[in-house]
């Protein structure tokens, strides 16, 4: 049970959260400040869920394949690469790590 009330407080938190930012005055939207956070939040959220999804095993830091899949794709990007390219050097890698023992 209690997990079905978190969820709903969760479902009404994010309703909010997106109604309070559709009814914004167009002002406070279009200061400079507003607009750079704007477009940095979600890359800097999406690098936080990536170190943490890479790097994380519980309450645990670990290095394994998925740190080295991480820095494959790294390297594809340094150099480039397509995304699909990316994504395939990052899976090969980890896969081949794992194969490994690693």
């Amino acid at each position: 049970m209690n997990t079905w009330i978190a969820i709903g407080v969760t479902a009404v938190g994010c309703y909010l959260v997106k109604f309070l930012g559709l009814s914004a005055p167009a002002g406070i939207l279009e200061r400079p400040l507003v607009k750079r956070l704007a477009a940095l939040l979600p890359v800097a959220l999406l690098a936080a869920l990536t170190a943490q999804q890479t790097f994380g095993d519980g309450p645990h830091l670990v290095l394994d394949a998925r740190a080295a899949g991480l820095a494959a794709a790294a390297v594809a990007l340094v150099l480039r690469a397509p995304f699909l390219l990316v994504v395939g050097a990052a899976v090969a890698v980890t896969a081949g790590v794992r194969a490994l023992g690693g």
